[in-house]
């Protein structure tokens, strides 16, 4: 998890079969939780639902979903959103 500026606030390494949703839970708490002023958070449509009530009602943040639009289509910048990528040494 990155702020703004992709600055690192959390990281966390999961099994493979360790659904994002539940992974994301578990860093939030652990983030807002080193991270007090934290209050927004800007996540994209894969963590909708009960996520977003449990950071609300338990963690006191507001985990604000960027939608893609259905038009777009093929690779687009969506505002708000902090691009990352995975890399393994070869």
């Amino acid at each position: 998890m990155v702020d703004t500026l992709g600055l690192l606030l959390g990281m966390m390494v999961t099994a493979a079969d360790t659904g994002d949703r539940a992974a994301a839970q578990v860093l939030l708490e652990q983030v807002a939780d080193a991270h007090h002023r934290l209050t927004l958070v800007w996540a994209d449509g894969g963590y909708t639902g009960s996520l977003v009530e449990h950071c609300l009602a338990a963690l006191a943040l507001v985990l604000a979903i960027v939608k893609r639009s259905d038009d777009m289509r093929g690779f687009v910048v969506l505002p708000k959103r902090w691009s990352s990528s995975v890399s393994s040494p070869t």
